[in-house]
């Protein structure tokens, strides 16, 4: 038992400091009402392994705090990236083609209540919901899709994974 937690806890540190490192490393884009995040790209790895969940919940967290954000955002932005994950992780055992639709769901309608509630944006709460989820299409949707495929191409040798319909 004691080698399953030090992995799973091993496995959400690493999955936390990359989501982190990338968030930081491209904040120029990670941050506004239009944003690629290319972080989220990571939200597919609950179908790979349920330590992402806690992993990109905590990696969320330290990057809002690390990137200037507000409590709001911190708080809601971060609780949009842990609902996408536990429902990718739902999910895992379905179609790989919705692995990234949750996290593209709770980011797109989430977000915008925080841009506007949190910063003052003064745009359409519908139109920051199609800037967010554009963003969260190309870096969940795209970005997530060929990582999910790298991955589960690698036949387990990063994650141990159970076979996937395509």
């Amino acid at each position: 038992m004691k080698n399953k937690s030090t992995l799973f806890l091993a496995q959400a540190a690493v999955i936390g400091a990359i989501y982190v490192v990338l968030t930081i490393l491209f904040a120029p884009l990670s941050f506004g009402q239009v944003q690629i995040r290319f972080s989220e790209a990571l939200t597919i790895l609950p179908c790979f392994t349920p330590a992402a969940i806690p992993g990109l919940f905590i990696g969320c967290i330290i990057a809002n705090v690390l990137g200037g954000a507000i409590p709001l955002d911190i708080i809601f932005g971060s609780v949009a990236t842990l609902i996408g994950a536990v429902f990718t992780y739902r999910l895992r055992n379905n179609n790989r083609f919705l692995a990234p639709i949750p996290p593209i769901v709770a980011n797109s309608v989430i977000v915008p209540f925080v841009l506007r509630y949190g910063y003052g944006v003064n745009l359409p709460i519908p139109l920051m919901m199609l800037t967010v989820g554009i963003g969260e299409v190309i870096s969940c949707g795209i970005l997530g899709m060929i990582l999910y495929t790298a991955l589960y191409k690698s036949k387990g040798i990063i994650f141990k994974s159970k076979k996937q319909t395509i």
